[in-house]
C-alpha cells in the first residue's frame, strides 16, 4: 500500500491531510519548526526543530535524508518557500518527479492543470512529490511528535524586511475581494481593503499588483503561476478577467465581476456583474454592507 508523507513548517495543512486521507496508507507529517506543531487526522509526526536564526530552507537536506524509503510513496508538499525546497530536495534525492498544480491526487497518479487551466493532464506514477496548497490549520487532536535533530547547511537569517501587507493564507479563505489593474494608486486599495473588512474577506490581487507595482505581496497574487483559491465568494474588482488570472479561481463558488469594460472577460465566468467605476461602486457597496 502507498504511503503519504507530508512536509511542512506549521498546522496550514489540512488540504494536504485531506488529500493524504483519500490515497489511503500511513500519513507521516515532517514538521520542520522550532517547536512542534500539533496535527490532528494523522499516523505520525517527526519533528525536526529549527535553531535560532536558521532558515528552515537549510533543513532541506535533513528532510531528503527522513526520505530515503519513501521512493514508491506520495510526498506531499505545501506550497510555500521553505516547503518548495523541501520538495526539491526529496526529489533530487530519490529521483522522483515533481507535480505541481494538480486539482486531483490518488496513489498511482493525478490530474494536473496544464496551459493556465485549459485542460487537464492525466500523469501517472509510482511515487512523486506533489506542491499543492496547505490550506487551513488542521484539528490539534494528534500524536506526539518524535524529534530528529538535524544539521542544517550553512545559512543564516541576518536580516528581515517586513512586507507591505500582512501574511496571507488565500488557500483557506471563505471570501475573497481582489484587486486589479483597475486601481490607479497604491493609497486607492484602501477602498478595497474597507470592502474586504466589511465582508470578512481576505484581500488578493492580480499579477500586475504583486510582480508590477509591488503594491501587495506575491502570497496575495491569485493566478497561474501564483495562489490558486476556491472560496465561497470572489470579489474582482478591476480584473479584466485574462486566464492567466482565471485559472488561479476558476474554482470559486460565487464570483462577483466590477468594471468599467462591459466586454471584459472577466463577466463571461461571472454569477454577478457590474459595470461601473470602480471608485464609485466600492464605496457604495461597502456602505451597503456595513
Amino acid at each position: 500500500m502507498t504511503n503519504t508523507w507530508i512536509l511542512t513548517t506549521d498546522e496550514r495543512i489540512a488540504n494536504l491531510v485531506e488529500t493524504a486521507a483519500a490515497i489511503g496508507g500511513t500519513i507521516t507529517v515532517i514538521a520542520v519548526a522550532p517547536s512542534a506543531p500539533a496535527v490532528g487526522g494523522v499516523d505520525s509526526v517527526i519533528h525536526v526543530p529549527t535553531a535560532e536564526n536558521v532558515p528552515a530552507e537549510a533543513y532541506a537536506g535533513v528532510v531528503a535524508g527522513l526520505l530515503t524509503d519513501a521512493k514508491g510513496d506520495v510526498i506531499l508538499a505545501a506550497n510555500r518557500p521553505a516547503e518548495r525546497s523541501f520538495a526539491g530536495a526529496a526529489a533530487a534525492a530519490l529521483a522522483l518527479p515533481v507535480v505541481v498544480g494538480a486539482t486531483s491526487v490518488s496513489a498511482e497518479g493525478a490530474e494536473v492543470a496544464r496551459y493556465g487551466g485549459l485542460t487537464n493532464e492525466t500523469v501517472a506514477f509510482k511515487g512523486a512529490v506533489l506542491v499543492l496548497e496547505g490550506g487551513a490549520a488542521v484539528e490539534a487532536d494528534g500524536p506526539a511528535a518524535q524529534a530528529h535533530e538535524g544539521t542544517p547547511m550553512g545559512a543564516e537569517v541576518v536580516d528581515v524586511q517586513p512586507s507591505g501587507s500582512g501574511p496571507a493564507n488565500l488557500a483557506a479563505a471563505r471570501r475573497i475581494v481582489s484587486c486589479g489593474r483597475g486601481f490607479k494608486a497604491e493609497e486607492d486599495l484602501a477602498l478595497a481593503q474597507a470592502l474586504a473588512d466589511a465582508l470578512g474577506a481576505e484581500i488578493a490581487c492580480s499579477r500586475p499588483l504583486a510582480e508590477g507595482t509591488a503594491w501587495m505581496s506575491k502570497d496575495r497574487y491569485v493566478g497561474v503561476s501564483g495562489m490558486h483559491v476556491s472560496p465561497d465568494v470572489y470579489v474582482a474588482l478591476g480584473i479584466s478577467g485574462q486566464v492567466q488570472h482565471t485559472s488561479g479561481m476558476a474554482d470559486s463558488k460565487v464570483v462577483v465581476a466590477i468594471n468599467n469594460d462591459a466586454n471584459a472577460p472577466i463577466f463571461q465566468i461571472s454569477d454577478y456583474g457590474i459595470v461601473g467605476d470602480i471608485y464609485d461602486v466600492v464605496p457604495a457597496l461597502t456602505a451597503a454592507l456595513s
